[in-house]
């Protein structure tokens, strides 16, 4: 069917300090504030995929804690698993698709990000079972 519907998996990793702060990246292609994360390839399971994106955009080795959110962009049909994680080793620095790197504590997050973003950090840093579930256009929340 030409007109099927196709969906893309995404993971993003909210690495959390000792502050309780999150790290966020500035992209470069659109210089929006997100957490570290990325499209996953085919064949590449979660974590690792996970573990991937964040080494890339922040040259950190991560720990995911816990799944604590599912998000839907309706518009484009991506479907992001979001995890809360540890650092567990390397060095920040921004990279090729990074044009900053930053921790953000909750005020921040919401002034920097994009409200479709910042929910994903917010419900990472206030995370509780089961893990939220919420749909958005690309930017704000539907």
């Amino acid at each position: 069917m030409a007109d099927a519907a196709r969906h893309s998996v995404s993971v993003a990793a909210v690495v959390v300090d000792d502050a309780g702060r999150a790290l966020l990246i500035r992209r470069r292609d659109n210089g929006h504030w997100e957490p570290p994360g990325g499209i996953l390839e085919l064949g590449e399971e979660f974590i690792d995929g996970l573990r991937r994106e964040v080494s890339e955009e922040t040259g950190l080795n991560v720990e995911p804690t816990a799944l604590t959110g599912v998000y839907k962009n309706m518009r484009q049909g991506i479907i992001a698993l979001v995890f809360r994680c540890t650092q567990a080793g390397g060095t920040l620095t921004p990279a090729s698709e990074t044009a900053e790197v930053r921790w953000a504590d909750r005020g921040e997050v919401a002034d920097l990000a994009d409200p479709a973003y910042a929910i994903r950090v917010t419900d990472a840093l206030d995370f509780a079972t089961p893990p939220a579930v919420r749909a958005h256009d690309g930017v704000r929340l539907v």
